[in-house]
């Protein structure tokens, strides 16, 4: 299969925002460490604790891994892994949605927004000609015209769609994947329904969990 064999894609401000967030935990549980006072503190760090399994979860670990066996959704609380030749539909609308079989998957990230879609429409559409001597933008040569029509109306979510829908069909040509891959993705993910294999995702539990310590300890103790 041409091209790269792992690729993964996210929302980037959500991938910003996660880590300015963890560094700013980080910053004030050193300072509750070092400035213990009691009840009151352990209240703040149990606050902390939950936002930041929260963050964690919606923004850190969410993503679409492509990977030489198949495409692992990383969504939430969830990992669900589709191989190549298990992927019937790729559609895309505000989220992507992959279908394999009688199972659909929705991408948690990277989604669309009106927005962003408006703004990809706009960019395939013709430069309007200058007006006299007031004109500040050149012209759009024949060549960057085409490239803009090319691709009007595609955001980040489309593209990413299309590199799914084009490597399950160069999967399909190649004939089957190895199946020793597939078998031990189904082992790693749980259950499996129509090629799709579904399981919990043991890190975002793990970080809700100690949330949910720190939250009940705080209860107890203020």
């Amino acid at each position: 299969m041409s091209g790269p064999m792992r690729q993964v894609f996210r929302s980037k401000l959500a991938l910003i925002l996660g880590w300015v967030w963890m560094a700013f935990a980080a910053a004030n549980a050193v300072d509750l460490v070092v400035r213990y006072s009691g009840p009151s503190s352990l209240v703040a760090g149990a606050v902390l604790g939950a936002l930041t399994a929260l963050v964690f979860v919606t923004c850190l670990r969410p993503a679409v891994v492509l990977t030489e066996d198949g495409v692992l959704v990383r969504n939430p609380l969830r990992n669900v892994f589709v191989p190549w030749t298990g992927i019937d539909d790729v559609t895309v609308s505000h989220a992507i949605t992959i279908s394999s079989g009688d199972r659909v998957v929705r991408c948690w990230t990277p989604q669309t927004t009106a927005r962003e879609r408006a703004s990809a429409t706009r960019r395939g559409e013709p430069a309007a000609p200058g007006r006299g001597r007031f004109a500040t933008e050149p012209a759009r040569t024949k060549g960057e015209q085409a490239a803009a029509e090319a691709l009007a109306g595609r955001t980040h979510a489309d593209w990413v769609a299309e590199q799914i829908t084009e490597r399950a069909g160069a999967a399909r040509q190649a004939g089957a994947a190895e199946p020793g891959s597939t078998e031990a993705r189904a082992a790693e993910a749980g259950t499996v329904s129509g090629g799709m294999q579904v399981g919990w995702a043991l890190s975002a539990l793990a970080a809700l969990g100690v949330a949910l310590v720190l939250v009940a300890a705080a209860v107890v103790v203020s």
